[in-house]
C-alpha cells in the first residue's frame, strides 16, 4: 500500500471567473462577487478517474476532515477504511491549515503529497515539506505556472496509477512565485521560488512557464499585429475579446487601445468597450453584440490557451463565441518551443470538442499561419 497525503484548498481558483486574478487573501471578496468553489469539482474529477483504475485499491490516503479532503474521497466512492484523518480544519480555511495538514502528513509517513489548488497552494506545501516529500498538483487555481501540476485533473489519476505501479521516478521541478498584488495591477512579476520533488512524466505533468524575450520576436509581433488589425478593420461590427499576455498586448498597442496585460479586454470598431472583464461582464457584452471573436496566445512551453490565468473565459463564454472564432497567435520561436496547444476549460465536452479538431491554425506573422496540434 502506498501512503499518499491528500489536501484540497477549498477556495483555490474562486477568483478566476470574477476577474480577481487570484484568490490569496480575497476569498470573501470572491464570494461577494458571486464566485463559486472550483477546487471541489477538480478534486472529484481526479479522484473519480483514479477510482476506476485497479491501483486505487493500493492507496492508503492520509487526509483532512471535510472540504479539505475526506468529503471528496467519500463522494467518489473511496471506502472509509482506505483513509485516515490527519487534521480537523475549521469551516473557513486558510494557508495555515494547508501547512498544518502537510506537517501532519510528514509525521504520519506519507510517501507523496497530492494537493488541489494553484501556485499559492503549491508554495504553502513546499514551505512545509521542502524537498523531503514529492508532490503532485491537481490544477484548480487561477495561476498554475509551476512544473508540478498535472495537465488536467484526470491526468493526475494516470500519474498516480503509474506511481503506484512503480513506473515513475522522482525528479526536480521549478516552483514559481508570482507577485499577486502586482499581477492584479497588470504587472507580470515572477521569480523562481524554489524547486520541489515531483513525479516525472513529461506527457502528463506540465512544464514550467517559459518566458520569451528574443529580439526578433518584436518584429514578428508587429507582423501578427498588422494581420489582426486587418481583420478588425474588415469586421467593424465584430466584438474582439483580447486575452492576457504580451503578444496580445502588442496587438492592442497596434490597435491603439489600452490593454490590461493580464486581463481580458474588449474592442469594437477600433474602440475599447470593456477593460479587465470578468465572466459576467463578458457575457453581458456577448448579449449585446452577436458577432464575437477571441484572441489568445499560448503559455510558453505549457501550451495552454484556455484554463490557465484566463478563467474569465469560462465554458459558457467559449460556447457563446464558438470554437471557430477562437484566434490563436504566437511568435514562431514561442510556438517552436510549445509542442502542443492545450485546453482545460473545466468542461469535458468542450475540451473534447477542441481536441477533436486535432489541429488549430496559429497566426505567426503577417498573413502567415501554421497548423499546430491541440490536446485536451
Amino acid at each position: 500500500m502506498k501512503r499518499i497525503g491528500f489536501v484540497v484548498n477549498p477556495v483555490a481558483g474562486m477568483g478566476g471567473r470574477v476577474g480577481l486574478k487570484g484568490t490569496n487573501g480575497l476569498a470573501n471578496e470572491a464570494r461577494a462577487l458571486g464566485a463559486e468553489p472550483v477546487a471541489p469539482k477538480r478534486a472529484s474529477e481526479a479522484l473519480s478517474a483514479l477510482r476506476a483504475l485497479p491501483s486505487a485499491s493500493q492507496i492508503h490516503w492520509i487526509t483532512c476532515r471535510g472540504a479539505m479532503g475526506s468529503d471528496h474521497l467519500g463522494a467518489t466512492g473511496f471506502p472509509p477504511e482506505s483513509s485516515e484523518i490527519a487534521t480537523e480544519p475549521p469551516s473557513y480555511t486558510s494557508a495555515d491549515d494547508t501547512k498544518e495538514a502537510c506537517r501532519a502528513f510528514e509525521r504520519l509517513g506519507v510517501e507523496l503529497i497530492v494537493f488541489c489548488g494553484g501556485d499559492g497552494t503549491c508554495r504553502d506545501v513546499i514551505d512545509t515539506v521542502d524537498r523531503r516529500i514529492p508532490i503532485v498538483g491537481v490544477p484548480a487555481g487561477v495561476k498554475m505556472h509551476s512544473g508540478v501540476f498535472g495537465i488536467h485533473p484526470a491526468t493526475v489519476a494516470r500519474i498516480l496509477d503509474a506511481y503506484v505501479q512503480g513506473y515513475l521516478r522522482v525528479g526536480d521541478a521549478e516552483v514559481l512565485d508570482v507577485d499577486e498584488e502586482a499581477y492584479r495591477r497588470g504587472e507580470w512579476s515572477v521569480r523562481l521560488y524554489g524547486t520541489a520533488k515531483t513525479l516525472v512524466e513529461p506527457t502528463l505533468v506540465q512544464a514550467g512557464k517559459m518566458l520569451f524575450a528574443e529580439v526578433q520576436d518584436d518584429a514578428m509581433k508587429d507582423e501578427i499585429a498588422d494581420h489582426i488589425q486587418e481583420i478588425t478593420e474588415r469586421e467593424p461590427d465584430t466584438l474582439f475579446l483580447l486575452g492576457p499576455g504580451s503578444t496580445v498586448e502588442h496587438i492592442a498597442n497596434r490597435l491603439v487601445v489600452g490593454k490590461t496585460v493580464l486581463g481580458v479586454d474588449a474592442v469594437l470598431g477600433g474602440k475599447l468597450v470593456g477593460q479587465d472583464l470578468n465572466e459576467a461582464r463578458i457575457l453581458a457584452l456577448l448579449d449585446r453584440y452577436k458577432s464575437a471573436k477571441l484572441i489568445v496566445s499560448p503559455i510558453g512551453s505549457q501550451g495552454f490557451i484556455l484554463g490557465r490565468g484566463n478563467l474569465q473565459l469560462s465554458p459558457e463564454v467559449i460556447r457563446r463565441i464558438g470554437i471557430p472564432n477562437v484566434i490563436v497567435v504566437a511568435t514562431p520561436s514561442k510556438l517552436n518551443a510549445t509542442p502542443v496547444l492545450r485546453v482545460d476549460t473545466g468542461d469535458p465536452e468542450l475540451d473534447a470538442a477542441f481536441a477533436k479538431k486535432e489541429y488549430l491554425f496559429v497566426i505567426i506573422g503577417y498573413r502567415t499561419s501554421k497548423l499546430h496540434p491541440i490536446h485536451a
